[in-house]
């Protein structure tokens, strides 16, 4: 077994100057490059099966007075830019109990042309390696290493041997160690942090320590923490160091000098100078310089303090998912330059900041946000409306920006750099109640861009002007109500205006702002077809967005204030009416326009004439469009707030917490069951809003307002692809039927807005964490967050917002911010550990895209895991290149995820090369939760990578079922704290799918799944085991008359194995006529373990010279370490001539206890035939247990060893063994190697079991010994088994034709088989791993069970042959 791919925490970071930015993870050396733009390089695996804990790089003089001997210290022998020759940076990595030299090359013409080259063997050491450090001087080779139990060695690297070794007195182990060497050995200083919470200082190498055995005294002792001391960093320029510790302190000492010539041990009376508190949880990491310290923890934040001064923080970074940070590196440099910032997570993930030297408090990014400023609006009234003005583009500062407010006065004033003026009043009527909107525009054929401001009032008036130029304003009718909403609303370059009146009636304009002659503004309006909304309670539009498409009319998506969406067609396409110079205040009606009158006498009043025009035109007939769909309430009923459409798919807010995708499906018709083509006008398509799933944000956070896109989203397409520039490719994208691409829409990831308490946030829903919090006093208010440029978020944003008649805003970030997250180098996982994981399938490009990508990055393998971080991710592989990309993240358990099962399925037909899966994925764990997806897999052509679309299916929670109970008040609710703990697929049929659930309160329940209906339904459940119920596995029969068995198998804490017989049970509980299912009871209990079993693998085969019957296997993993093998046998019901022995080993027999006699459960009679045990498999718990191949299961347990079993019919013997670096491995998945094969098979995966179909239809066809047929169910069963018709032929033959037919078959069956098989281990990361020996493997196997089944044949003819003895006496 060899590595394929890791992902696992990131434990040592290291900086190369400004250039490059080491990453150690597992065994993995990474080299990042930072300019032009960071990106990885090279990786490489360096110390074998140690985990890399530091890395440190070659000092060619004495370290410098203003630098760290925590960080990158050290010049390189070259100096950059001087020399055409290679630079070299000789690096020591060391890590568990190993150090190994290496060396990285760099070309100075072409600084990408970077290599590895390893010095040496890896060096072995007999403790744990906590700090390495050059030797500066002359001695090039020789190396300071610290180790556990307070000791210090002196490595010969040319050699590698330990030249001196010397202890402390203070024999204790070490949690931490900083080295200081200098010239010589008798200059080092040891700095370590003990398990008592105490620094230590001592001298290694003073001058009288002559003798191997000298111990050396402690010179100084620093105490004060209260836990452990996790990091030491130390800066000589003032004598300071920094220590870091589990008691959530970082405390700063005065030390004095430490190190140097002569060994010096810092002052005598070292004091604490400050003690910072500020994490949440332990702090794994400290990098100290001057008058800055940085560092991080196990809460996911790097914070930066400013302990020279205040000792308050001056910036926290986040940007890592649950786990903590497990490693923190600083980039040198001086006074007010930038620094690097690098931090390595629990998740694999890398963030890399870029921060300056001298970062003050005004510059803090979290204490931002509770830092408002007064903006001091003196205005005449309360302002009621504020909005932000500017340019909408990326270079837009917050210095441009401008704040319109409009006051329940009816005026409208504008601040700019800090002036507020009056730049429109309105009329009597627009007092006391006003709604104001804004948007940002271009004058059409010029590069002039203004601000139109629309504002309407309670009689159904609306005043729409420029900013800058109020006087060329025009007045719009709206209805003779009340105007609920504006929406400005801006499309392929066209901006529209909808305004919500009385009576449900929407009103629509296409506004159009023109230079006339004289170089005025000049505004164009044209009407256009009112929506009408459905009749509700609060009949108003809230929200709308526009799309388009090159083929199909345009659609519009609205949401409501009773929460519903709807959406609306345009009939035709709209002719532009020409531009006057006024006001055009008419709807789209039959007859002729009106004429307009010039905007200079409408600005001053309104005519009594042209009122009563307006109240004419207001009762004339009106073209009315309504909705074509509509979803009612699914938002509940406090409203939607936001739609947006990015890429494909629609996005909508509601103040119900809740983000919904959702996009634009076909209609069809019910009779054929096909697609409408749409003829005419009146016969188009049937178009429909369906949901795909729905996201929650955090607890509390109830009222959410929009979406913004990620900027790194953006990045990968066109920038801000969205609302305005990318509404052509809306159903373009969307599905085959309608005649559009076959592209499957993406979803993106956005970060979600909205009210948290008093708070507003900015909600990170992957991450769980704010990105950013302002004490805004809570909803209900009108705000305006800035930038808002494309509805994108580039990672740091302003709040302006009215409170108690007050204009405030939030802190603006400085100018020329970077990103709040910082780059993400590597996109971490699952930062709390991974508990299930399951395959998918392979995706693979067929097409030819030139350079764009190279062969070895056409195959991904899709998995999907799930962990303690209540998480789903949906991950693609690249087994030949090791990338890792995560497709999608689901965060709708509220639990861990304890369990995952997928039913796939090729997404259109059969193909050489396979682009597209769909699968239903079910996933289970805490909370008695059961949520169930359809995931869609394609290769998108775009970026070059799979892309996943999930859609919601349907969820189920147990507490939810006993509320929908008749007489429930007569039952014991059930607990909602149990946990699910394993799930198998039962049967899978044409309108439903069988589950079947381990329980941790004792019950195996099963359940089925309606994916048409969108539901999940209990159907029985049993308590026979009375305990915890750990793990579940299925296996499905067919015996030669095409009739199909369903075995059960579960598994408790009391390390017993249950089968069940579920044959009758499935029908009866299928049939709707009766009310209560028949409840069945197992038919067989195998002791297996001393303690609980972790995990089952089922398997069956069928050997031809047993008639009506076959043998099932089980695998057993539990909690004893030990591996278990059992045997049984199963007797079809149609064999008259069953008999106690035949066919069996008579050792055997006698193994077998009373559980050992026939069962007669529905005629199918079931017996333990032998059983077999590893009693020390693994030396901890063994975890997940999956079978890969013919007779070969793998398993793992948390004492990190991945191993490979051969099973035969009377022994298990180990067959292979990997140290993986995962830790706390938890589950599994494996697969056989598909090199020869095109098409994945149709089958079912499970976490708690794994069913490969190991031999070709076709040739199990030859085993039978008949003609292969077409018959026969796709389980993934090993199934062997002999037609009826056939046995005559083959009692007739003689043992060696038999002997040479089987040889023939099994030989035949190992030419089809894969070259090699993949196991997937997870636990805290995960590891794929190739097994090259499959076939080997496999041909070993198939060599045993072929003598042992010509052994069996002999016994059955014998027995034959007596039985006619016999009967002839």
């Amino acid at each position: 077994m060899e590595t394929a791919a890791l992902l696992a925490p990131v434990t040592s970071l290291e900086f190369l100057r400004d250039e490059f930015l080491l990453t150690g993870e597992g065994p993995v050396l990474s080299v990042y490059i930072l300019r032009p733009r960071p990106k990885a390089f090279i990786s490489e695996n360096i110390l074998q099966r140690h985990r890399i804990h530091g890395i440190r790089s070659r000092s060619q003089a004495a370290v410098p007075a203003n630098s760290s001997c925590a960080a990158v210290h050290g010049e390189e022998k070259h100096a950059i830019g001087c020399t055409t020759e290679p630079i070299c940076y000789d690096l020591a990595v060391f890590g568990a109990k190993a150090v190994r030299l290496l060396r990285l090359h760099r070309d100075p013409q072409n600084g990408k042309q970077l290599h590895l080259e390893l010095l040496g063997p890896l060096m072995e050491l007999q403790d744990w390696a906590l700090d390495v450090r050059w030797l500066s001087g002359d001695h090039q080779n020789l190396l300071c290493v610290a180790v556990a139990h307070n000791s210090a060695l002196l490595l010969d690297v040319s050699k590698g041997q330990a030249l001196i070794q010397h202890s402390c007195q203070e024999g204790c182990l070490l949690y931490s160690a900083l080295l200081l060497t200098h010239e010589c050995w008798s200059d080092t200083v040891l700095v370590g942090g003990t398990v008592f919470n105490q620094l230590v200082v001592w001298r290694p190498g003073e001058a009288n320590s002559s003798k191997s055995n000298h111990k050396a005294p402690v010179e100084r002792r620093l105490m004060g923490h209260s836990g452990v001391i996790f990091s030491i960093s130390y800066i000589p320029e003032e004598g300071h160091l920094a220590s870091a510790s589990d008691d959530r302190s970082v405390r700063v000492w005065g030390v004095g000098a430490l190190g140097g010539p002569g060994g010096k041990c810092g002052n005598l009376n070292s004091a604490c100078l400050r003690v910072l508190y500020g994490h949440q949880a332990r702090v794994f990491s400290v990098h100290l310089s001057p008058g800055k310290v940085f560092s991080a923890g196990e809460d996911g934040a790097c914070i930066i303090w400013d302990w020279a001064r205040d000792g308050k923080v001056v910036r926290t970074l986040k940007g890592h998912r649950a786990g903590g940070v497990r490693a923190l590196a600083v980039s040198e440099g001086a006074g007010d330059e930038e620094k690097w910032v690098a931090t390595g997570g629990a998740d694999g993930g890398v963030r890399l900041w870029r921060v300056k030297g001298e970062e003050k408090d005004e510059n803090m990014e979290e204490a931002a946000t509770e830092k408002l400023t007064d903006l001091k609006f003196p205005g005449d009234g309360l302002p009621k409306v504020v909005c932000t003005t500017g340019e909408e583009d990326e270079q837009t500062g917050w210095s441009q920006i401008k704040f319109v407010v409009c006051t329940d006065k009816g005026l409208v004033y504008q601040c700019s750099h800090g002036i507020w003026e009056v730049i429109w009043q309105g009329p009597p009527e627009f007092q006391s109640y006003c709604v104001m909107e804004t948007v940002a525009v271009s004058v059409k054929q010029s590069a002039v861009k203004l601000c139109l401001c629309a504002v309407g009032n309670i009689s159904g008036s609306l005043q729409v002007f420029p900013t800058s130029h109020p006087h060329s304003g025009i007045c719009l009718p709206a209805g003779s109500g009340k105007i609920h909403s504006l929406i400005w609303l801006k499309a392929e370059g066209d901006v529209y205006l909808l305004a919500s009146g009385a009576g449900g009636l929407v009103y629509r304009w296409l506004v159009e702002v023109n230079l006339n002659d004289k170089g005025s503004v000049v505004l164009g309006v044209n009407p256009l077809p009112c929506f009408l909304l459905p009749p509700c309670a609060k009949r108003w539009l809230t929200t709308a967005v526009r799309l388009c498409s090159r083929s199909q009319p345009v659609l519009w998506v609205c949401g409501d204030r009773r929460g519903s969406l709807m959406m609306f067609q345009e009939r035709g396409k709209i002719k532009q009416n020409e531009v006057h110079e006024g006001m055009s205040e008419v709807l789209l009606t039959d007859r002729e326009q009106p004429a307009h009158e010039e905007c200079e006498t409408l600005q001053n009043e309104i005519s009594a004439d042209k009122k009563q025009r307006t109240m004419d035109m207001r009762e004339s007939p009106v073209r009315i469009l309504e909705p074509m769909s509509c979803l009612f309430g699914v938002h509940g009923k406090q409203g939607v707030t936001s739609v947006c459409e990015y890429k494909g798919l629609l996005y909508s807010t509601g103040r119900d917490g809740c983000v919904r995708v959702f996009r634009v499906q076909s209609g069809k018709d019910t009779e054929t069951g096909n697609i409408s083509t749409g003829q005419s006008v009146e016969n188009e398509l049937t178009l429909q809003l369906e949901v795909l799933r729905v996201q929650r944000a955090c607890k509390g956070m109830e009222w959410l307002e929009r979406i913004l896109i990620l900027e790194s989203e953006t990045r990968e397409g066109e920038p801000g692809e969205g609302s305005e520039t990318g509404q052509h490719d809306f159903l373009e994208g969307e599905k085959q039927e309608l005649g559009f691409s076959a592209e499957i829409g993406r979803e993106a990831r956005f970060v979600i807005v909205g009210f948290h308490a008093v708070h507003f946030v900015v909600w990170d829903p992957v991450k769980q964490e704010r990105l950013l919090a302002v004490p805004c006093g809570g909803g209900h208010r009108s705000w305006s967050l800035w930038p808002s440029y494309k509805s994108v978020w580039p990672g740091y944003g302003a709040l302006v917002f009215i409170k108690q008649g007050s204009v405030l805003a939030s802190e603006p970030p400085r100018e020329g911010a970077g990103m709040g997250g910082g780059w993400g180098l590597r996109e971490g996982l699952h930062g709390r550990g991974i508990g299930c994981v399951c395959r998918l399938g392979r995706i693979v490009c067929s097409e030819n895209n030139g350079d764009k990508m190279e062969g070895e990055e056409r195959q991904w393998e899709i998995v999907v895991t799930g962990g303690e971080d209540t998480s789903l991710s949906v991950l693609a592989v690249n087994p030949i290149t090791g990338a890792i990309k995560i497709l999608s993240i689901i965060t709708d358990h509220i639990s861990s995820v304890r369990t995952v099962t997928a039913i796939t399925s090729p997404e259109a037909g059969r193909g050489e090369q396979l682009q597209s899966l769909s699968a239903l994925l079910v996933s289970a764990g805490g909370r008695a939760q059961i949520q169930c997806y359809r995931l869609l897999i394609a290769w998108d052509r775009q970026r070059l990578a799979p892309s996943c679309q999930v859609i919601q299916v349907a969820s189920h929670r147990l507490d939810a079922e006993w509320e929908k109970r008749r007489n429930r008040h007569k039952t014991v609710k059930l607990d909602p704290e149990t946990r699910y703990m394993s799930i198998t697929v039962l049967d899978v049929k044409t309108d439903c799918v069988l589950l079947a659930l381990s329980c941790s309160d004792g019950a195996v329940r099963l359940f089925s799944l309606n994916e048409g209906k969108r539901q999940i339904d209990l159907l029985w459940e049993t308590l026979y085991h009375q305990r915890c119920v750990l793990s579940v596995a299925t296996c499905s029969l067919e015996d030669d008359k095409g009739k199909r068995y369903t075995l059960l198998f579960s598994a408790a804490t009391d390390g017993k194995i249950a089968l069940w017989h579920l044959t009758e049970a499935l029908l009866s509980s299928m049939d709707n006529s009766s009310d209560a299912a028949t409840r069945p009871s197992p038919c067989l209990s195998i002791p297996a373990h001393q303690s609980g079993v972790n995990s089952l693998a089922v398997w069956a085969e069928n050997s031809g010279q047993q008639e009506g019957g076959c043998l099932v296997t089980v695998a057993s993993g539990g909690d004893d370490g030990q591996l278990t093998v059992s045997t049984v046998r199963v007797q079809y019901p149609d064999d008259e001539k069953f008999g106690g022995s035949r066919g069996f080993s008579q050792t055997s027999e006698r193994q077998v206890l009373h559980q050992a006699q026939f069962q007669h459960t529905s005629q199918l009679q079931l017996r333990l035939h032998s059983q077999t045990r590893v009693e020390l498999a693994h030396a901890a718990p063994l975890t997940a247990l999956k079978v890969l191949g013919p007779g070969l299961v793998v398993s793992t347990s948390s004492d990190q060893r991945v191993c490979l079993w051969k099973v035969c019919s009377n022994s298990v013997s180990h067959s292979g063994v990997l140290c993986s670096h995962v830790a706390d491995a938890a589950g599994l998945a494996v697969w056989e190697g598909e090199e020869g094969e095109h098409m994945p098979r149709r089958g079912v995966e499970t976490e708690g079991e794994t069913a490969g179909e190991t031999i070709s239809q076709e040739t199990a066809d030859e085993v039978k010994g008949g003609e292969p047929t077409e018959t026969g169910r796709e389980t993934g069963d090993l199934v062997w088994s002999t037609n009826d018709e056939k046995r005559g032929e083959v009692r007739n033959l003689t043992e060696n034709d038999i002997f040479d037919k089987k040889r023939k078959i099994l030989s035949k069956m190992c030419s089809e088989r894969t070259q090699s098989g993949w196991v997937l281990v997870c636990g805290q990361g995960f590891q794929l791993l190739r097994v090259r020996s499959l076939k080997k493997d496999a041909e070993r196997w198939r060599g045993d069970r072929e003598e042992e089944m010509v052994n069996q044949l002999d016994k059955v003819t014998f027995q034959e042959m007596s039985g006619q003895i016999e009967s002839k006496e």
